[in-house]
């Protein structure tokens, strides 16, 4: 698993971009008007939306009050420091929980039962995977002090124990969390939009003018204030600390 943790890791953004093309596959509903009536549409929609604004959420949080250097070295799990702040005093992975939430609410928001089913669970495997490769290399970096930190906060389930005081003592850097997260913030903002407009006719219409009017408006707004915000980082004047 360490092996196939290290794999993964090098192609980990790579991965959830081609996760969220999955999608756009053809699939049994998830909640099908046979099973649940002609409503079921707003099971889907409202569950779906709540669990992965829940993981964009928990990203943003624990991007936004504790500084952590991502993305490893040299496509290879590295860390200088043990972070041990902010929601990693209450989860080791809060990131990940984030991650699989996002596309989980994302496969009920599409309504899609293969989704759910199969695209989920492989990317739960890939990511526990990517888990152990990234604990091996903090065992051997870190030592006790890693494993002392293990034997008190979970893997995945979030300890919600103190989290009061975590928010209470810790400033959440909203420059930080905007400009480290915009990649994230726009592309999923995109995918929701966009299973919104095909898949809930309920909301939009059944025009296919109106959604393609829709999509040629929002789409490349979120286009212009991606380049915008990539803009300032690039250009120095936003001091992220």
């Amino acid at each position: 698993m360490i092996t196939i943790g290290n794999f993964f890791f090098k192609y980990r953004n790579q991965l959830f971009i081609f996760l969220y093309a999955l999608l756009l596959i053809p699939s049994p509903e998830l909640f099908t008007v046979e099973r649940f009536g002609q409503d079921y549409w707003f099971l889907s929609f409202y569950i779906g939306l709540l669990i992965t604004t829940l993981g964009i959420v928990i990203r943003g949080l624990t991007i936004g009050l504790t500084f952590i250097e991502r993305g490893g070295k040299d496509l290879k799990i590295h860390a200088e420091a043990l972070i041990t702040r902010g929601l990693f005093n209450h989860c080791r992975n809060p990131l990940y929980v984030g991650n699989n939430l996002m596309l989980l609410g994302l496969g009920i928001l599409s309504n899609s039962l293969i989704y759910v089913l199969i695209v989920v669970p492989v990317f739960l495997f890939i990511y526990q995977a990517i888990v152990l490769a990234e604990e091996n290399f903090l065992k051997q970096k870190f030592g006790t002090d890693y494993e002392e930190y293990c034997k008190t906060v979970n893997r995945w389930l979030p300890n919600f124990k103190g989290i009061g005081s975590t928010f209470s003592t810790m400033k959440f850097n909203w420059v930080r969390w905007l400009f480290t997260e915009y990649n994230t913030q726009i592309f999923w903002l995109a995918g929701v939009f966009l299973t919104i407009v095909y898949k809930y006719p309920q909301l939009v219409g059944e025009d296919s003018s109106l959604r393609n009017n829709l999509i040629m408006v929002v789409i490349p707004l979120l286009g212009l204030y991606y380049l915008f915000l990539r803009w300032l980082r690039k250009s120095g004047k936003v001091k992220m600390d």
